[in-house]
């Protein structure tokens, strides 16, 4: 038969393109499954470098805090409300109360039981298992935590940002709702034994001063020539329009951090060289899979000043919730104005700029912004929010990269309660 030969063969600018979209998808995939062996290879390495004997196997201890196996902590003040005692066994990741608390008021909980791991060398008691290099790749609520800890949430689990309970704990609920606990373990880590857990509930000290968040039609200083000077849409380097404005943040730059934090929102680091540099420090920490690298975007002739995400660490290469923050140069009735853009990944696609890949974001972006809302307020911090539509609202358009989105075109407005550092 007529072969060609390989010599002859031409290769178009298609399968150029093509090959190098594979190129992409590989190093993305090498990027999201070697990073994570990477970082406990150099810090395997730091610590053997350190004296540790070949046979023993360095750990990180869960974070202590001041609820941690202290049996001398005092019962709160106030008057007891209600008391119950509950149990939650290996099996089961969330147990509900049935109790329904209200803002102030102080949960007092003592915890006792074992859990056992198949693959554990010792039980766990509600303080949780040291850490070790095994959570570097396992998806826990509490990222903080260790394996077993048991833990808390109060109100919408899929919003509410879970807390450690452990052996002992006095916690002021930030806000209303129903009293979850549980335990630190991935969906399909099952464990052997029973927690029993001593709960009371006492009412508000007399110097607590609720912060209940109010819907508002309008807050001041929030109007349409405030918004006539913001950008409806943030840019790449090179100018391309990318996501809509959704948010914006009224309060000082310590209650806006306070407040994602509080909420279980991640500072992302900037680029990534300094993701890199973190992911060491906090190797052990699930923390490190969220601040993956977010590219810089600009707004008001800058990038931005802060990145958040919220995410399953596991899932972050390919999805997570994110977020840019951009100080405003207008401030409302003094006070400093934060100007955010949310979005949520869901996977990836082809950057139509450079048939490179990339994230893909979710279409209604709306959803993302009403998930910032949502976790925003579950904090308590939040004094007045409200929804303004700015003329011409942006209700569907294309992204830097040739995606499409839609809104209806409202952005949310967030009035924080002043800062207060804790004692």
């Amino acid at each position: 038969m007529n072969a060609q030969p390989l010599r002859c063969r031409r290769v178009s600018s298609y399968s150029v393109d093509a090959r190098k979209s594979v190129a992409d998808g590989l190093l993305m995939t090498f990027f999201r499954d070697a990073s994570r062996f990477l970082m406990v290879l150099v810090v395997a390495s730091a610590m053997y470098g350190r004296g540790v004997r070949a046979q023993e196997t360095p750990v990180l201890r869960a974070p202590q805090s001041t609820n941690a196996s202290d049996a001398s902590l005092k019962t709160p003040a106030g008057k007891m409300r209600f008391s119950e005692e509950v149990q939650i066994t290996g099996d089961q990741l969330w147990v509900d109360t049935a109790i329904d608390v209200r803002a102030g008021e102080h949960i007092f909980t003592t915890a006792t039981g074992k859990l056992r791991y198949a693959d554990a060398k010792a039980d766990s008691d509600p303080d949780g298992l040291a850490r070790g290099f095994k959570d570097l790749i396992r998806s826990l609520p509490l990222n903080q935590a260790g394996r077993g800890a048991l833990i808390g949430h109060i109100g919408d689990a899929q919003i509410a940002a879970p807390f450690l309970l452990g052996v002992h704990r006095d916690l002021v609920a930030a806000i209303d709702g129903r009293l979850f606990i549980g335990i630190n373990q991935a969906a399909n880590d099952v464990g052997e034994g029973t927690y029993k857990i001593g709960i009371e509930i006492y009412e508000p000290d007399a110097s607590f001063a609720r912060v209940a968040a109010r819907e508002v039609k309008y807050i001041r200083g929030v109007d349409s020539t405030l918004f006539s000077k913001i950008p409806r849409r943030i840019v790449d380097k090179d100018g391309h329009p990318g996501d809509m404005v959704n948010f914006v943040i009224i309060g000082s730059e310590e209650a806006m951090k306070n407040i994602f934090t509080t909420a279980g929102w991640v500072a992302v680091d900037a680029d990534v060289r300094g993701t890199f540099l973190h992911g060491l420090i906090e190797s052990l920490s699930k923390e490190s899979y969220l601040t993956m690298p977010m590219s810089q975007l600009y707004l008001f002739g800058r990038p931005q000043d802060y990145g958040w995400a919220h995410a399953e660490p596991i899932k972050v290469v390919s999805t997570r919730n994110h977020l840019r923050v951009w100080r405003a140069p207008s401030q409302v009735e003094g006070e400093t104005l934060w100007v955010g853009a949310a979005t949520h990944d869901i996977g990836f696609e082809r950057d139509e700029r450079n048939n490179r890949v990339t994230h893909k974001i979710d279409p209604d972006i709306d959803l993302e912004r009403d998930f910032v809302e949502k976790t925003l307020l579950s904090t308590g911090l939040v004094a007045e929010f409200s929804h303004f539509a700015p003329q011409n609202p942006l209700k569907e358009a294309h992204t830097a990269t040739g995606g499409t989105f839609h809104s209806n075109g409202e952005i949310v407005i967030l009035k924080l309660a002043p800062f207060v550092q804790e004692k």
